[in-house]
């Protein structure tokens, strides 16, 4: 994670990387990689997993995705400040959000599909479907090295096997019971597809609104208040007949990476006048604001991820400052990030690692191999599911020496 800063005569430019955010994005994968194992596991602690949709709670489990959008909405000033510091174009940039966002809608409609997969009617068993599908994304999506020649036309040839697989897939695939069969659809669009809404909005609204850090505060309160607007009924009651979401939650996950952005925004201040000491104080008072607002709001909405009630959405606004305090103070100042290193290709190969575990768990079930009762229960099965999430992120690593890598 690059930041390109302008000299104070702006003729030169330097580029200073920020080893925080690459170890932030590297844990939060890692604890996703875990509370994204707990299904396997029983008598577990309640405040590990996700609450359920009516249940005022906020668990462990529900903390992660928010602080992995806030990494995001984090990134994406420093790479579109370094592509635009490459030469690169207003539209080029464009072109390239589009594409990537793109990307991870279509791999989020496969994934949220998976568990209405019905598999009499498709004709092939789901631990399959999911095999196909994720060797389908790297052949597509995969950082081919950059060859001419005959390399860059088998490449070419990889990717558009890739595609056929997806379209086969897409063809076959049949959801629901006999009596009501479908074929794919969005629904909520799963985990990419809402990273991938998050960044469409977020990127482009930051390219054409960097130069103007007014501008972009006032679109992250927008975002907040259209929140609100929607769980408080005001929405409901301006368009008594129109969705109950105007967009994907009615903004929660724009919040979190325009939380992002506007620490991106505070970070750069502050390194670049010299206070780069008092970076975790300041993002942790921010995070106490924040928490002591999400905890007020409370006394209006319940805390739902599922829901994504403003309340969930301030308290982990919060976490996510706090922690990356921590992790700020660790890593940039202390010079810490070698500690961190076993689990580095989780913050630099992050899709590559989440879709690992679809293969692994298809292979498993194609298996009918089951691990003991012991070793799925309690602290032990806790124990187990941490070296589960070490494991992917080692396969991780060894794909990478072999030049497998998702880049969108």
């Amino acid at each position: 994670m690059v930041s390109v800063q302008s000299s104070p005569n702006r003729t030169s430019q330097v580029v200073k990387r920020v080893f925080s955010i690459d170890v932030f994005r590297a844990v939060t994968m890692l604890t996703m990689i875990f509370v994204n194992d707990l299904w396997t596991l029983s008598d577990i602690p309640v405040w590990l997993e996700h609450a359920h949709r009516d249940q005022d709670f906020l668990g462990f489990a529900d903390t992660v995705f928010p602080c992995f959008l806030v990494i995001v909405g984090m990134s994406i000033p420093f790479a579109i400040q370094h592509r635009l510091a490459k030469g690169d174009s207003s539209i080029q940039l464009l072109q390239h959000i589009v594409l990537r966002s793109v990307a991870l809608l279509v791999m989020g409609v496969f994934i949220v599909n998976l568990p209405d997969l019905n598999e009499q009617a498709t004709g092939m068993r789901s631990a399959w479907f999911q095999i196909l599908m994720v060797i389908g994304f790297f052949l597509i999506w995969n950082q081919y090295p950059k060859r001419s020649g005959t390399a860059n036309t088998l490449f070419m040839g990889l990717q558009a096997l890739g595609i056929g697989i997806l379209i086969y897939l897409a063809i076959k695939f049949k959801g629901g019971d006999v009596t009501h069969l479908t074929g794919m659809t969005p629904q909520w669009w799963g985990i990419l597809g809402l990273i991938g809404w998050t960044y469409l909005t977020c990127a482009t609204l930051y390219l054409f609104l960097h130069k103007q850090p007014v501008l972009l505060v006032v679109c992250g309160l927008s975002f907040t208040l259209l929140n609100i607007a929607g769980h408080a009924g005001w929405l409901h009651a301006l368009w008594p007949s129109g969705p109950r979401n105007w967009i994907p939650d009615n903004g929660a996950f724009n919040v979190f990476a325009f939380a992002g952005i506007l620490a991106t925004h505070l970070l750069t201040r502050w390194q670049q006048s010299g206070r780069a000491k008092q970076v975790p104080v300041v993002f942790i008072a921010l995070g106490i604001v924040l928490l002591v607002a999400g905890f007020l709001l409370r006394n209006a909405f319940i805390i739902s991820k599922i829901q994504a009630t403003p309340t969930w959405i301030f308290l982990c606004c919060g976490i996510a400052y706090i922690v990356y305090a921590g992790v700020y103070w660790l890593v940039d100042l202390h010079q810490r990030a070698n500690w961190f290193d076993f689990i580095k290709p989780a913050g630099t190969s992050t899709l590559t690692c989440y879709l690992i575990p679809y293969v692994y768990y298809s292979l498993a079930a194609l298996s009918s191999l089951a691990l003991p009762a012991v070793l799925t229960t309690g602290l032990i099965g806790l124990v187990k599911s941490l070296l589960f999430s070490l494991l992917i992120i080692g396969i991780t690593a060894v794909l990478g020496r072999l030049l497998i890598k998702l880049k969108l």
